[in-house]
């Protein structure tokens, strides 16, 4: 026979036919009969064990008792019950009992242990025992409170709140003791310590007691009855103590102890062990009351864990439904490891992902070489298919794993098809730390005094066990999540297979969206390049020189509108941009100019921005800096603490610089841009050693990778604008807005600009905003007699600066690159809407619609 502590999970330990002699046992037929009694009994009530079997238990005990008794078994309403009774007396002026009963096979089983008359207020002690308890804030204060409760209740030397690990092994989350005994908290006990049916014993009989090892074990009288049978104890609350448990507590160096059962879900979670160095005796009053509080803690931690599960399943349902909404606009991304890394991760952690589709695969983050992962993928074919797969030892699913266990010793496979193809597989670096057992748990072990038994282990100091090619294993919960999303993945699979003829479907309807966009940017750029004409109108007649600067400026920002066009309207490099203005407008200076910093992608709105900014610090400095002659140029950008960008331009070695005498519109454009447009700052310092400009463009206008959170873009829905001005050649009133204040409300410097020059021939007073925000700010300060409000502000509307203009009376109409599709809410549906870009002409035409003015003839 192979000899390990495992032998211990055959000892019948409930069936040992004795009791600890702390108290007396009498077991009664249901007609209340005497069938059995403890070898002690004569001691107690004067009668020899042999003549009271067979005899009524009426002849013993007082009539009161008796009937107290049949009253009391009604209670007895599931298999496991135990019922007691407190400060009873067999005999009229007798001393006092506890009583325990329930019922085993058949019989009625009796305990009796010494007690007293009085009792104490039960619930009002448990009531305070858990409201100590509710206090505390998470699992581990939790546990220790549950530990110092139950030890200021009973008195033990020591009380640890012990876990039981899904393989049966357990560790000390922990403890409450008397001070100089040492801790152990943190220790690791193996499985076989609480052998198998012992742990059967803890889901049924919650609470066991062991008043002193030293004690000498009561027999039952008979041993076995007529059929050969001992007398089953699973129940007993006195039921004497197997001789190998004895041995270990010895070895320990315990006396006493108790166990008390926390169950939660109906399972075995763990124990609060308590040990004593002496022998000790609890009163049956209140191990009953530890009883009932380990059986209230076992319902606040069910509670508690519940709700953690609960929200952590909420939140990986929240990433679920984000996977489902991104992967069914672009199933692209199923192919992008460190997209699914950043949202799988979010919901287990990992420590890699590897992709394996179509038998093309790619990693994100510490994965096996690609040789191996191959070979995972050939070892996950042959699993059962269409199931989460998981394993914390990936050696033990091919062979050479230990060859890359450091990167990956576990994994967690998702099939994202139906046949077992293709996968996306979770993968957890090795565990690689000690685990503190409380003596070696492979200690070779001999056979002892107690005949065929086993001598359990004598040795518990410390030892360490360091875990190899093993990770830490995934939870049941994150096997509930990753089934989850695994059934999203395939619904997407399939959602994209039927979405596909509807999407033909609909391609017309789409195309005319998408066709609505492209008129609102084609429109935008117009009115940007009329803009541009408009204000770089110079002060003589230089035709020649002004062509040249419009067409600079032209041309940066169709180069900008090229970079960011070429990933669908997406973020573009900002090196980039700095080397196609380099290129562009100082090709024989570029080893002139240098750069550096991380790479960054500028949003689309902030690549334009910036665009006009560095071409006109480019071309001022061939002009008139450095680059001019044999100077260089500084670029440098970094990220500040807030994650703003912050670009730095330094010019030296060139002419000395003077401060300019005429602000033109490249100074504007350069100070005025990023302030405007992006809500950042601009500072620039003319010093004589050279140029020197300061940027600082807010985070939300960067990005470094795509985030799986995604972002969303609803095209307007097409219709007709219910009234709209006529745009014609008809004269105009050079006094239509004299003496009246005008707000204009534009995220775009450069069509503000424009606005604000048309306005300003009218007569106007204007004040201009780039945002809602800074709409709302303006209101909040001054009415305006008339109001022009862009739709779109980058991403927001002016619908509610519409609202409040409305409320006030304030006359306004809606400006918009949409023209006849923009989409108005019913509340404004009748309002006039100026097709950009602006014109003299539509603008005034507008005016006079919405003041009743009559056009000049």
């Amino acid at each position: 026979m192979t000899v390990d502590l495992t032998n211990c999970d055959r000892e019948p330990i409930h069936l040992l036919g004795a009791i600890q002699p702390v108290g007396f046992l009498i077991a009664l037929s249901t007609d209340w009969v005497i069938s059995r009694v403890s070898a002690n009994i004569a001691e107690l009530l004067g009668a020899e064990p042999e003549a009271m079997v067979g005899q009524p238990f009426a002849e013993f005990i007082s009539p009161s008792l008796i009937h107290d008794l049949r009253n009391r078994m009604a209670y007895l309403v599931s298999p496991d019950s135990v019922e007691r009774m407190f400060g009873v007396q067999l005999a009229e002026g007798g001393r006092y009992y506890d009583v325990a009963l329930h019922l085993s096979e058949g019989q009625i089983i009796l305990e009796f242990e010494p007690g007293s008359q009085t009792s104490g207020d039960t619930t009002g002690m448990v009531r305070a025992m858990m409201a100590r308890l509710d206090t505390r804030p998470d699992l581990a204060s939790f546990y220790h409170e549950g530990a110092r409760q139950v030890r200021a209740l009973l008195g033990y030397d020591r009380v640890m709140v012990y876990k039981f690990a899904p393989d049966g092994a357990g560790e000390v989350v922990a403890e409450a003791c008397k001070a100089g005994i040492g801790s152990f908290k943190g220790l690791h006990y193996p499985a076989s310590d609480i052998p198998r049916q012992a742990r059967e014993l803890y889901k049924r009989n919650l609470l066991r007691v062991i008043h002193d090892v030293e004690a000498v074990p009561i027999p039952i009288v008979p041993q076995r009855d007529a059929m050969g049978r001992s007398l089953d104890l699973s129940l007993s609350v006195l039921r004497s103590v197997s001789p190998i448990h004895i041995e270990y507590l010895k070895n320990m160096g315990v006396r006493a102890s108790l166990s008390i059962s926390i169950v939660v879900d109906g399972e075995l979670w763990g124990l609060f062990a308590c040990h004593h160095y002496s022998p000790i005796s609890p009163t049956f009053e209140r191990r009953s009351v530890s009883d009932l509080f380990a059986q209230m803690f076992s319902l606040r931690l069910e509670s508690r864990e519940r709700r953690e599960m609960a929200e952590y399943e909420r939140r990986a349902r929240d990433i679920s439904d984000q996977l489902l909404s991104a992967v069914a606009s672009d199933e692209t991304l199923l192919k992008d490891p460190d997209w699914l890394t950043d949202i799988l991760m979010s919901a287990i952690p990992a420590d890699g992902v590897g992709v394996w589709i179509n038998g093309n695969y790619a990693f994100s983050g510490t994965t096996p070489p690609s040789e191996d992962f191959r070979a995972i993928v050939r070892a996950l074919n042959a699993t059962a298919a269409g199931k989460v797969f998981t394993t914390d030892n990936i050696g033990s699913l091919v062979k050479g794993a230990e060859s890359f266990a450091k990167e990956a010793s576990g994994l967690l496979a998702i099939p994202i098809s139906r046949s077992p193809r293709d996968y996306v597989v979770l993968f957890r670096s090795e565990m690689r730390q000690s685990v503190r057992w409380a003596g070696d748990p492979h200690k070779p072990v001999e056979y002892g005094p107690n005949g065929p038994r086993l001598t359990p282990r004598e040795s518990f100091a410390e030892w360490n066990e360091q875990v190899e090619g093993r990770s830490r294993p995934f939870l049941q919960p994150e096997l509930r999540v990753a089934e989850t999303l695994r059934a999203t993945l395939i619904e997407v699979v399939l959602r994209l297979a039927d979405e596909a003829a509807a999407q033909r479907q609909q391609a017309n309807a789409r195309q005319e969206l998408l066709i609505a966009e492209l008129n609102h940017r084609v429109r935008n750029i117009l009115g940007v390049i009329r803009g541009l004409v408009r204000q770089s109108q110079p002060d003589e007649e230089a035709v020649r020189e002004f062509v040249e600067v419009v067409d600079g400026r032209i041309h940066s920002l169709a180069r900008a509108h090229n970079q960011i066009t070429d990933d669908h309207w997406g973020p573009a490099p900002l090196q980039a941009l700095i080397d196609a203005e380099s290129a562009a407008f100082a090709a024989h200076k570029e080893s002139s100019i240098h750069y550096e910093g991380p790479p960054i992608l500028l949003n689309p709105q902030a690549y334009s921005s910036m665009a006009l900014v560095v071409h006109e610090l480019v071309t001022n400095s061939t002009k008139y800096g450095s680059l001019s002659g044999d100077g260089i140029v500084e670029i440098a950008w970094k990220r500040a603490d807030n994650d703003d960008l912050v670009l730095t331009w330094t010019e030296s070695g060139g002419p000395p610089v003077k401060q300019p005498t005429r602000k033109g519109f490249g100074t504007t454009i350069i100070k005025r841009s990023v302030p405007y447009d992006l809500g950042g700052s601009a500072d620039i310092q003319y010093d004589p050693a050279g140029v020197r400009a300061t940027f600082r463009i807010p985070a939300r206008h960067l990005s470094e990778q795509r985030s799986f959170k995604g972002t969303s873009i609803t095209l307007p829905t097409p219709r007709r604008i219910s009234h709209g001005p006529a745009v014609s050649k008809a004269p105009i009133r050079h006094d239509l807005l004299a003496g009246m204040s005008v707000l204009i409300v534009e995220d775009s410097l450069i069509i503000a600009l424009d606005a604000e020059d048309i306005l300003g021939r009218f007569g106007a007073e204007i004040e201009t905003a780039s945002s809602a925000e800074g709409a709302h700010g303006t209101l909040d300060a001054r009415m305006p007699d008339l109001a022009i409000l862009d739709i779109n502000l980058g991403d927001q509307t002016s619908f509610g600066v519409a609202d409040r203009l409305a409320d006030a009376g304030v006359p306004f109409f809606f400006a918009t690159g949409y023209g006849e599709q923009a989409q108005l809410p019913d509340q404004h549906r009748s309002r006039i809407v100026v097709q950009k870009p602006y014109t003299s002409h539509n603008l005034a035409r507008a005016v006079e619609d919405l003041l009743g003015l009559a056009p000049l003839a």
